[in-house]
């Protein structure tokens, strides 16, 4: 991943991304696509650099950043459904996860083509949601990383790209939790009220 001196930085990015896609996503759903999808492709290209390749992992980070920006920027409705997809996997993974069993290949594929055609459908409100909660968990995770947290420090330090974005960046503090809870539902309603000034 990147080297140390890079990592306050990233971090730093992570806060302001989060909070802008949280607060505002919908306005700026390319702007905030564009942000996810230069961090996912900067973490994909910096994962196949050696960690003592420092400018080799730069130049690799921020080539993969731009052409993940450009894919998502460009695959406007892809990111949409791409969003809804993702969120109907996780949706399958999390209910049988919940019974101690992992779903089947099946099982997955048909909970991420429904939650892709229900993205589709209800595209406004997954926008909002989605950038809510998603932009508030991404703000959790680049604070803990400045304020130096072991977990978050430890995913931006291994060479995995699966783990930069870890699932739990506080183990054993549930108020992380309702933190995360609290900032997506009032970033959602201040999109919401947002978007329908703009209809008005």
């Amino acid at each position: 991943m990147l080297p140390a001196w890079l990592q306050t930085p990233a971090a730093l990015l992570l806060v302001v991304s989060g909070l802008v896609s949280c607060f505002a996503g919908y306005r700026v759903f390319r702007v905030v696509l564009g942000i996810y999808g230069f961090i996912l492709g900067a973490l994909m290209a910096s994962s196949l650099m050696g960690t003592d390749q420092t400018l080799s992992m730069i130049v690799a980070a921020l080539a993969g950043g731009l052409v993940g920006a450009a894919i998502l920027v460009l695959a406007y409705f892809v990111g949409v459904a791409l969003i809804g997809a993702g969120a109907g996997a996780l949706l399958a993974n999390a209910i049988w996860t919940s019974f101690g069993r992992e779903p089947g290949v099946i099982v997955v594929v048909v909970m991420a083509i429904v939650g892709a055609l229900g993205a589709l459908a209800l595209q406004r409100y997954v926008i909002v949601i989605s950038t809510a909660f998603g932009g508030a968990w991404t703000a959790i995770v680049g604070g803990f990383a400045l304020v130096g947290d072991r977990a978050a420090g430890r995913a931006a330090a291994r060479n995995d790209v699966w783990l930069a974005y870890p699932f739990d960046p506080a183990p054993g503090q549930r108020w992380v939790i309702a933190v995360w809870l609290v900032a997506g539902v009032a970033g959602a309603l201040v999109q919401l009220g947002l978007t329908a000034k703009d209809r008005k």
